[in-house]
Parts: structure tokens; C-alpha cells; sequence
């Protein structure tokens, strides 16, 4: 693990759209909500998107895992935490994990899952190693 704590937590109000016709988050959804939870990290570590367009470099999913526990319903607010998990010459591994916020003292673990992303270059989509800035930011403590 590197992240002894995730970095502070993203929140999503279940829209309708993330619903099916009973008023469920479909499970297709939390792959999205992981995605958006990993990303949010990477760019508050400096390393987002733009930063990796900018070097000429892109981030393909090689993996993606989730485990459901409970469900979300329209109009909940989750959290999204995220941690970095790993950090390769070529790869990344976050871990996310969804609560549903609430009355209760607790938030509720609904899903947890993980992102395994291969960097790549750009232009040809052939995996490349992140330079040395980058991986020395990405093992930085995050900005909060």
C-alpha cells in the first residue's frame, strides 16, 4: 500500500440516471463512480490527465474489479475515497471504495474496487514508462 489514508473524499448525489426503474444504482454505474474517484486523485496529486496529455502520454484500463455490498438509491450522497495502491514504470493501481453518507454514525461501505491503468504513449497507444517527474509526484503525499 502507499497511501496510509486516502485522500480526502470526492461526493456524488445519485441522480436518476444512475438508476434503474426501481430507483436502484445500477451496477454498471460504479465503474464510473471508480473512475471518477481515481482520476480526482491523480490530479490532486498534480498528474492528472492534462498533465499526462501534455507529456505525450494517455491511462487505458487494464482492470477493473468491484465488489458490491449493499446498494445505493436515487438521490444518496456517496463518498468516493480513493488511494494510490501502486505505482509502476508503466502502470498504476488505485483502489476506491464507495460509502453511502447518511443518518447513521458510520457511513455505509456500498462497493469496493480497483483501477489497474497502463500508461501509454499518446499517439501510438503503446505502453511507455512515466518519467521521473511524474512518478516522484504521483508518490508524493496528495494535495488536499
Amino acid at each position: 500500500m502507499m497511501d496510509a489514508l486516502p485522500i480526502p473524499a470526492s461526493r456524488h448525489r445519485v441522480e436518476h440516471v444512475d438508476t434503474d426503474a426501481s430507483g436502484v444504482v445500477h451496477f454498471s454505474r460504479y465503474a464510473s463512480l471508480l473512475e471518477t474517484a481515481a482520476l480526482e486523485t491523480l490530479e490532486r496529486r498534480g498528474t492528472g490527465l492534462e498533465v499526462l496529455e501534455g507529456q505525450g502520454l494517455d491511462l487505458r484500463v487494464r482492470e477493473l474489479r468491484i465488489q458490491y455490498r449493499a446498494a445505493a438509491r436515487f438521490q444518496d450522497w456517496l463518498r468516493l475515497e480513493a488511494r494510490l495502491e501502486h505505482v509502476g514504470p508503466a502502470s498504476l493501481k488505485l483502489g476506491v471504495s464507495v460509502y453511502r453518507e447518511g443518518t447513521a454514525s458510520e457511513p455505509l461501505l456500498l462497493a469496493a474496487g480497483s483501477l489497474d491503468m497502463a500508461v501509454v504513449n499518446r499517439e501510438s497507444g503503446e505502453p511507455t514508462c512515466i518519467p521521473p517527474t511524474l512518478s516522484a509526484a504521483l508518490k508524493r503525499s496528495p494535495s488536499p
